[in-house]
């Protein structure tokens, strides 16, 4: 047999929706990276982009367990000298832009790379229930449905 690899003019990329809402924002985060890249696709070749677009609503209503809430520190520097900055979980879910706790989380859990970096321009991440991506008829995906774990009660 002959190994396949995917070409780029080969590839379907379908529109996925899923509702953050509840969602442990870990497992989330894995499974939207995953298909990210494309790997729940038998067609799956490393070096292509064979993943799907995803769209997540309700990014500011995810759930994190145990005391990562507060504990959880999100580190940045600004370039300038002592320009550390550090914000937590909480301040972050509670602050301007709340869905940059999964988009962060989901950059994390991609390899580093050229390519990882043009596959995050395959996820739009907005805070509430709206987003301007009908027109694309997105599949909605029922996260909380594939693992009990996968929603905090």
């Amino acid at each position: 047999m002959k190994t396949f690899s995917a070409k780029v003019g080969e590839v379907e990329k379908q529109w996925v929706l899923i509702d953050a809402q509840g969602l442990v924002v870990g497992r989330l985060a894995a499974l939207i990276a995953s298909r990210l890249r494309g790997k729940h696709k038998p067609t799956y070749t490393p070096h292509i982009d064979t993943g799907d677009n995803i769209v997540v609503i309700n990014a500011d209503k995810v759930v994190l367990t145990g005391a990562k809430l507060d504990q959880r520190q999100f580190h940045w520097h600004t370039g300038y000298p002592g320009g550390i900055k550090s914000r937590t979980s909480r301040q972050l879910l509670e602050g301007r832009y709340p869905e940059r706790v999964l988009e962060n989380a989901v950059r994390r859990m991609m390899p580093g790379g050229p390519l990882s970096r043009a596959l995050m321009g395959n996820l739009r991440i907005y805070a509430g229930d709206a987003h301007p991506h009908e027109a694309q008829q997105p599949v909605k995906l029922d996260v909380a449905s594939l693992n009990v774990k996968n929603a905090k009660a």
